[in-house]
């Protein structure tokens, strides 16, 4: 994911955040045919637009219990295109489908190439504390290490970044307004990534995933996907998760497919033992972390 980020030694670079260049080729695009997953019945669903109401569990799973106002409840609600829908890049061309993604997020991701992987990360949380007005939660650092909290843009600062300098200036007056909220993300989509984000995530044994955690490998290149809901089998206790990532360039969230497993897909078995391999990246273990 190439964008502006400033370096551990405080130079203004242009790096690659997620994975490889991902292709548009909208006549691609028009020739990919979707699988639709049975899990989704268009017939007795056509107005089911949710992660938790399109895609139930499998036989002996029930989803995992969360608390109504928590951010795992936010993320299992997570709205959806249509089914058939085809990712859209930030300039409005299409992502074809080639086996990648079982289903889109139904979120805007603005027109400029910022909204990558650990940008849609960044996005969910900030969302969700932006939605459950806890602003002073709302907090990210730039890859030089830099703190950008909300509550100063809230309050009228602006980040000056000035050769090897970021700093807060007076910007201008206070707002509450979502657009200034979404300015306030894309200065942070614009100087965070991987590198930095994986910094502030602690690692987690797989047998404790929950909704919410992310597998993310910080770099250049580096790639971040997230838990958007989880399901435990009601006997063996096994965990089964949904997955969500945005990629590069920059393109709406997408639920992915699970090409390893077409009985369970998009489902995804947490009885790994080192590795998961989703469509665009493969992740150790270890890559498991949470805020």
């Amino acid at each position: 994911m190439y964008k502006n980020v400033v370096s551990v030694v405080f130079l203004l670079l242009i790096v690659q955040a997620c994975g490889g260049p991902t292709p548009k080729d909208n006549e691609t695009a028009a020739k990919n045919k979707e699988i639709i997953h049975p899990a989704v019945d268009q017939l007795s669903y056509p107005m089911e637009n949710t992660i938790e109401k399109r895609f139930s569990t499998p036989d002996g799973y029930r989803r995992s219990e969360v608390d109504s106002g928590s951010f795992q409840h936010y993320l299992r609600q997570l709205p959806l295109k249509k089914v058939n829908s085809k990712v859209t890049y930030f300039d409005g061309s299409f992502k074809p489908n080639s086996n990648v993604y079982e289903a889109v997020i139904d979120l805007p991701i603005g027109k400029r190439d910022l909204h990558q992987c650990a940008d849609a990360i960044i996005r969910l949380r900030a969302e969700y504390f932006f939605k459950e007005k806890k602003y002073d939660s709302i907090g990210f650092n730039f890859t030089n290490g830099f703190r950008a909290d909300y509550i100063p843009w809230r309050n009228g600062k602006r980040i000056k970044v000035s050769g090897n300098q970021v700093r807060w200036t007076n910007g201008t007056t206070p707002s509450t307004s979502y657009i200034d909220f979404w300015k306030y993300l894309e200065m942070v989509f614009s100087y965070a990534g991987t590198a930095s984000l994986e910094k502030e995530m602690k690692p987690i044994s797989l047998d404790a995933i929950d909704i919410g955690d992310t597998f993310i490998k910080g770099g250049f290149p580096g790639h971040a996907i997230i838990v958007v809901d989880m399901a435990i089998h009601q006997e063996s206790g096994k965990k089964i998760v949904l997955l969500a990532q945005s990629y590069m360039p920059a393109q709406e969230l997408q639920l992915l497919k699970n090409p390893n497993d077409s009985v369970m897909n998009p489902w995804y078995g947490m009885e790994l033992t080192d590795t998961l391999y989703t469509p665009e990246w493969t992740f150790e273990i270890h890559h498991l972390k949470r805020f």
